[in-house]
């Protein structure tokens, strides 16, 4: 089960919201061993597509070397899709590379709704998991 506050939550919807119609994507790091998200860190689609994302190879040098820094470790991995559900693609899935990670996807299809929902992705093999959304880590 993914626990995440309702201010991370809402900050990835807009991420998701203000880069419509290309896929949005980034990380939400949190204390190595917690499996606590704290830090949001929006990252650029190298892609700048409505189908597709990576990181930029650049940025996530910088990014991962940071959260090492500050013994943190990417909590989810997220990022939209725009004409489709949040369900991950199969690019998606041959991309997951952080066994620990939530693989976070929103999708940005409706201008109504935003559906955000949560992924473990080890080995190719999806499995949905429930997001609790909580006030804080009080």
């Amino acid at each position: 089960m993914l626990t995440i506050s309702r201010e991370l939550v809402d900050k990835i919807v807009a991420h998701a919201r203000a880069d419509h119609p290309d896929e949005a994507c980034g990380v939400v790091a949190g204390p190595a061993g917690s499996d606590r998200p704290e830090r949001f860190v929006p990252m650029e689609n190298a892609e700048r597509s409505p189908t597709f994302y990576r990181f930029d190879s650049m940025e996530q040098f910088r990014v991962w070397r940071e959260m090492d820094d500050r013994d943190e470790v990417p909590v989810v991995i997220y990022h939209s899709h725009t004409a489709t559900e949040a369900y991950p693609s199969r690019t998606d899935i041959s991309y997951a590379s952080e066994p620990d990670a939530h693989y976070v996807l929103v999708s940005t299809a409706s201008e109504e709704e935003a559906p955000f929902r949560s992924y473990r992705i080890v080995d190719g093999v999806v499995t949905e998991e429930e997001v609790k959304i909580i006030e804080s880590y009080g």
